[in-house]
């Protein structure tokens, strides 16, 4: 069952979250991103921005097991909560 967008936005807030308290994880996620601190705040209620954090999260498996594990979700609802933001549908051949 897919969850709603509703709940996808919540679980990528949860992920921002979750960044912004890593001290290792944050500087990386900022440089990859090009995001800086002012923009955490900014832009935390913009569909397209929580869908780059959950697209950065998903880069690394041990990133993805360490965010469920210390919010207590399963390990495949970031990819579940990804598909339901913007840009969640098209297709990766990467």
């Amino acid at each position: 069952m897919a969850i709603s967008t509703e709940a996808a936005e919540t679980l990528a807030l949860q992920a921002l979250t979750w960044l912004v308290a890593n001290d290792e994880l944050l500087p990386v996620f900022l440089g990859s991103t090009g995001a800086s601190e002012a923009d955490l705040r900014i832009r935390a209620e913009d569909a397209e921005f929580l869908a780059s954090v959950l697209d950065f999260l998903m880069l690394d498996d041990d990133w993805v097991v360490a965010f469920c594990d210390a919010c207590a979700v399963p390990y495949d609802l970031p990819q579940q909560a990804r598909a339901m933001l913007p840009g969640g549908d098209e297709m990766h051949w990467t």
